[in-house]
């Protein structure tokens, strides 16, 4: 059986929190998927998440909506996002 390459796994696992950052999104906000997938593509940390080098993509999900809400990508959220993991 072949092993993943780094780049399979970093996609894979950007895939996955950015599936879960949308799920936050629409949670925190009762916004539609799509808008939730629009704040969450739009928001300043979609580019440094697509890094593979910079390997953010190894943080959980919430770490990662807590760090999409720092950068102010237009999402407010009730402190029960903190408890996510």
């Amino acid at each position: 059986m072949n092993q993943p390459n780094h780049h399979q796994i970093a996609t894979y696992l950007t895939d996955y929190a950015l599936s879960e950052l949308v799920k936050y999104v629409m949670e925190d906000t009762g916004c539609s998927i799509e808008q939730a997938m629009e704040r969450v593509y739009n928001s300043p940390l979609m580019t440094a998440l697509q890094d593979e080098e910079g390997e953010l993509y190894v943080q959980s999900p919430a770490y990662l909506y807590e760090l999409m809400q720092a950068d102010g990508a237009n999402v407010s959220a009730p402190s029960s996002s903190a408890a996510r993991s």
